[in-house]
C-alpha cells in the first residue's frame, strides 16, 4: 500500500520524446514513476502547483498531522483539518473580540488537495469583516510536503464567522479597535 501511495502514472503520449522501452516499469502503455520525479506538482500530486505563501495574511498556526488523524484511505480526516482551521480563525477573532468567542457560521470550506501524515501545515488568517458582535475571518492552509521542504501547496481555504460572547455565553459587542 505504501508503494502505491508513492507512485503515480504518466500517460506516455504526454511525453512523446520518451518510448515505452525507455521506461523501467510500464503497465498497459502507462509509465509508473515515483511521485517526486517527472512531476510539475509538489509531491507528484496532479494539479498541486508550488505556490508562494501569502504575505498579506498572518501565520497563526503550524501543525503536523499524525497517524491517528487519518481515514481508511490514508488521508487526513477532513474533520481534523476543519478543527484546525477553526482554531486558526479563532486566533484573530479572539484577539479582536478581546475575550471569548464562539464559531457561529462557516460560509465556505474548500478542500483543494488531500492532506497526508507528515505534511507540515501552515494556517494563514485574515480579517474580512467586523460586525457589532461578530468577526469574519478567511483562513488558507498550505502544506509543505514531507521530503519537499520549501515548496508549498494550498490545500484548504475557508471563511468563518465568530461571535463575541460574555461569561454566560451571550453575544456581546466587539470592542472598538
Amino acid at each position: 500500500m505504501r508503494l502505491l501511495n508513492e507512485l503515480r502514472t504518466v500517460t506516455l503520449s504526454d511525453t512523446p520524446e520518451r518510448r515505452i522501452e525507455d521506461n523501467p516499469v510500464c503497465v498497459a502503455g502507462r509509465e509508473i514513476v515515483p511521485m517526486s520525479q517527472n512531476s510539475s506538482a509538489p509531491g507528484g500530486l496532479p494539479g498541486a502547483p508550488n505556490v508562494a505563501l501569502p504575505l498579506d495574511k498572518e501565520l497563526v498556526l503550524k501543525v503536523m498531522p499524525m497517524p491517528a488523524d487519518v481515514n481508511a484511505n490514508g488521508d487526513v480526516f477532513g474533520g481534523w483539518v476543519m478543527a484546525q482551521v477553526d482554531l486558526a480563525g479563532g486566533v484573530i477573532a479572539a484577539r479582536l473580540a478581546k475575550g471569548r468567542i464562539a464559531t457561529v457560521a462557516v460560509k465556505e470550506f474548500i478542500f483543494k488537495q488531500p492532506v497526508r501524515v507528515g505534511d507540515l501545515l501552515s494556517f494563514y488568517s485574515e480579517l474580512v469583516r467586523i460586525g457589532r458582535t461578530s468577526v469574519t475571518v478567511d483562513v488558507e492552509v498550505y502544506a509543505e510536503r514531507i521530503g519537499l521542504q520549501g515548496r508549498y501547496t494550498k490545500v484548504t481555504q475557508a471563511t468563518l464567522t465568530y461571535v463575541a460572547i460574555d461569561h454566560q455565553g451571550r453575544p456581546r459587542e466587539v470592542p472598538p479597535r
